[in-house]
């Protein structure tokens, strides 16, 4: 049988630490009520391992996999993007059955993105610019081509631009010596009125 002394005292000590709780609670209340009035800055998403989440960095990412799985996008296109806030500027040139306005549409369904810039152009298809553009294509890759690889996969690494007789190379290769190589085929094809060489190592 429990005594009634020692249930009173336990009831009053538990009574007198029941505002200890509440008290401490809307004091840290007040603490971040005070430093969100002082202006002190929003808490920081931070991914998995510690690392603070890049939001343009996260935005670009999903830039860059919904362009590079647009529909026709090939070899003969190229297209680039930049990433400030929420706002993605669009350039390059692209060929038809593709478009400026049909790469601007792609990417507005991406949550985050509020605002566009297209600087895209639409390349004007012309049977010598064809010709060039799969002469170009077997020199650089057909038969023992040691570039062969850059044409492989959904997108190539390497891409040809021909606008008006005129060769652009655009994209990534492994190293400056096949950057160089590409170059020095793409100026073996005849008729060429110039070849730019904006191939990157990387």
């Amino acid at each position: 049988m429990y005594g009634t002394g020692s249930f009173s005292k336990t009831v009053r000590a538990r009574a007198s630490r029941s505002w200890v709780l509440p008290l401490l609670f809307a004091f840290a209340l007040g603490i971040v009520g005070s430093a969100t009035a002082m202006g002190a800055p929003p808490p920081r998403q931070v991914a998995p391992g510690g690392n603070l989440v890049n939001p343009e960095a996260s935005l670009g990412k999903k830039v860059r996999n919904r362009l590079a799985s647009i529909p026709y996008y090939n070899v003969f296109d190229n297209l680039e993007y930049q990433v400030q806030g929420t706002t993605v500027t669009l350039s390059g040139q692209v060929l038809f059955p593709l478009s400026a306005s049909s790469v601007e549409d792609c990417v507005k369904g991406i949550p985050g993105v509020t605002r566009i810039v297209n600087h895209v152009q639409n390349l004007q298809e012309s049977p010598f610019d064809n010709q060039v553009r799969w002469a170009e294509y077997r020199t650089l890759f057909f038969g023992d081509s040691p570039l062969l690889r850059y044409s492989l996969g959904v997108t190539p690494q390497i891409h040809i631009v021909v606008n008006n007789g005129h060769v652009t190379l655009v994209g990534v290769v492994a190293s400056q010596m096949d950057r160089e190589l590409a170059y020095l085929r793409a100026r073996t094809v005849p008729f060429v009125f110039s070849v730019r060489n904006d191939l990157k190592v990387g």
